[in-house]
């Protein structure tokens, strides 16, 4: 809209300044002699007025209306005392009129807020990626038994649906038949997919995982949790409190000034004895001079400059207003996973018993593991390649369903699973093996078992392994004074772990979505600038409710579009070049305005 206005007004002000006498008369030229050229300026400016104008008038309105007069106020007041004043001299007041000052005033005017408007992006996006989580249609199952695919929209509460492998679930409900593994991720942040069976609540879009469910629905539409999620990013949105920028701070201060110098001068030359028109000319002159064609410009360019050095270095500013309160920040809330963390499963201890090294106790378990697509399989796949070991075939392999693996790998049987596979095999590791297993656990960490024949001869610990990025990303927000607060819905035992090994200040782990942003304000009402950096739809809230929201990139639409600024590179390293980047912009908005009472 700014864009479309500055260009027409741009256009609509040329004849004005052309034909305008006090141009020509400066400038040594002569306008061509048209039918009504004398009155050029005034049609012209008088469109630019309207159609230019206006929206700043709108905006004074507001402000106004709002008690809270800034930039608007003042371009508002200024534009209108100029455009009032130069109309009652082409009708014959007394006095030399203002048409190309106010149309040169409206188009820079236009032109500063262009560029402002397209350093601000706008988070109700967010609102809509939720949306997108939720599949269109639904299977649903008849009472003769037979199936039909219906409408999300259509489903009752009460109805049997069909969940098939991979599909997304269109409603919360309860398992009825079936046995499979969610990924819940989306909603509570946990990397690990959560086994679902006959009495387990299923939540709406989220995705199930190899098996295939018949789940009876509690909640639709509006009744779902992840409505419920939308709701808040709603109410977080609206009861963002309105935060004044710099320039408006500037503006109404320059606006109490303009105000009552323009209301001094008309005193003084009347007291003085002179005439109405020459103090009201003078009056004029001081209003329309008080509005500085470079504020406009000064802090919109800071800005502008800013976010594009941001996104050159890996940081997308989505909201101005983050990177400005981004200095301010004395407490950054992180989500764990996904954000300190990798979000993927990885072995990070082991245990092997004699005659078994850890390299190829993990190459056997990775080689058995290579056919499976488990989570905890892929995550011992993926570190044994980390640490560039080859992985022989396997032979004859067999998923054991809720236990484990069987397969042979270079002629060797071997099983990998957790307790349950050891029950059914019925061997039981040496007690320097159960002792690891047992630390392993205490630690959080999920433990699995590598058998071979009658005997247990590995122990391995998986864990969400954390970044490395992270270490350094904490010693530095520490370097600032910024306290660092740790936000997860994992189990305690995980994120203590997680939280010694960084150094982080607090832990609040065990959260819920609704939680998080009940976090977020018990630390903002303790007097601290929050800032949250997360990835998950349950961040997003907590997201929009922080004084800085800071997405993750790699992580979903809907962290990314509720967030103020996004980190490209998924990089915690990058919070503190943040704040750095936001101080150095304010240092150079107080320096421009600075400049701007100095002339």
């Amino acid at each position: 809209m700014f864009r479309d206005r500055f260009w027409l007004s741009l256009l609509f002000s040329l004849p004005t300044l052309i034909w305008s006498p006090s141009l020509q008369s400066w400038l040594g030229f002569r306008a061509p002699d048209i039918p009504l050229a004398g009155y050029v300026p005034a049609i012209f400016g008088t469109i630019v007025y309207f159609y230019g104008g206006l929206v700043f008038v709108q905006g004074g309105l507001r402000e106004l209306r709002a008690r809270l007069p800034g930039m608007m106020t003042l371009i508002a007041l200024a534009i209108t005392v100029a455009f009032a004043y130069s109309l009652a001299v082409t009708l014959g007041w007394p006095g030399q009129p203002l048409w190309w000052e106010l149309a040169t005033l409206v188009t820079i005017m236009l032109l500063g807020h262009w560029i402002e408007m397209k350093s601000i992006a706008r988070a109700e996006g967010a609102l809509k990626e939720l949306a997108k989580l939720l599949p269109d249609t639904a299977v649903r199952i008849r009472d003769d038994g037979e199936t039909e695919e219906v409408p999300v929209t259509e489903l009752n509460e009460g109805d049997l649906v069909l969940i098939r492998p991979g599909a997304s679930v269109p409603a919360d409900g309860v398992v009825v038949e079936g046995r499979s593994e969610i990924n819940e991720s989306m909603l509570t942040g946990e990397s690990k997919p959560v086994a679902k069976g006959p009495g387990d609540e299923v939540v709406a879009g989220t995705v199930n995982g190899a098996g295939a469910l018949r789940v009876r629905v509690t909640g639709t539409g509006d009744e779902t949790r992840l409505a419920g999620i939308m709701r808040l990013v709603a109410d977080a949105q609206a009861s963002r409190s309105r935060a004044q920028a710099l320039a408006d701070r500037a503006a109404y201060i320059l606006t109490l000034v303009a105000v009552g110098a323009g209301l001094l001068t008309l005193t003084v030359w009347t007291a003085l004895g002179g005439t109405v028109d020459f103090a009201v000319a003078r009056f004029v002159t001081v209003l329309v001079i008080a509005c500085p064609h470079a504020l406009g410009l000064a802090v919109p360019l800071v800005v502008a400059i800013s976010t594009t050095l941001g996104a050159r270095n890996g940081l997308l500013v989505r909201d101005r207003r983050g990177l400005e309160e981004a200095r301010n920040l004395n407490a950054v809330v992180f989500d764990k996973t996904g954000t300190l963390t990798l979000g993927a499963f990885r072995v990070v201890e082991m245990a092997t018993a004699p005659g078994l090294d850890d390299e190829e106790a993990l190459r056997l378990a990775a080689a058995l593991e290579q056919d499976s697509e488990h989570s905890i399989a892929l995550g011992v796949v993926e570190s044994a390649r980390e640490r560039g070991l080859e992985l022989p075939p396997v032979q004859d392999f067999e998923a054991i369903p809720g236990k484990g693996a069987r397969g042979v790998v270079e002629g060797r049987t071997l099983h990998i699973g957790g307790p349950a596979l050891l029950r059914s095999l019925g061997v039981e590791p040496d007690p320097a093996l159960r002792r690891a297993a047992d630390e392993s656990e205490g630690r959080g960490r999920t433990t699995i078992y590598l058998v071979e024949g009658d005997r247990v001869v590995a122990v391995m610990g998986l864990a969400d392994q954390v970044r490395p990025e992270s270490y350094e990303a904490v010693k530095a927000l520490h370097r600032m004074g910024v306290e660092v607060v740790m936000l997860t819905g994992d189990a305690r035992a995980v994120a203590e772990v997680v939280a010694n090994e960084l150094g982080i200040d607090t832990v609040f782990a065990e959260v819920l979505p609704h939680q998080k942003v009940e976090k977020v304000r018990e630390l903002q009402a303790e007097g601290k600038r929050v800032g949250m950096v997360g990835d998950g739809v349950n961040d997003a809230p907590a997201l929009v409710a922080a004084d800085v929201g800071i997405a993750i990139g790699a992580g979903t639409d809907v962290a990314v579009e509720a967030g103020d600024i996004v980190l490209v590179r998924s990089d915690p390293r990058d919070i503190p070049r943040i704040i750095l980047l936001s101080k150095a912009t304010y240092r150079k908005m107080i320096q421009n305005l600075l400049s701007l009472i100095h002339i």
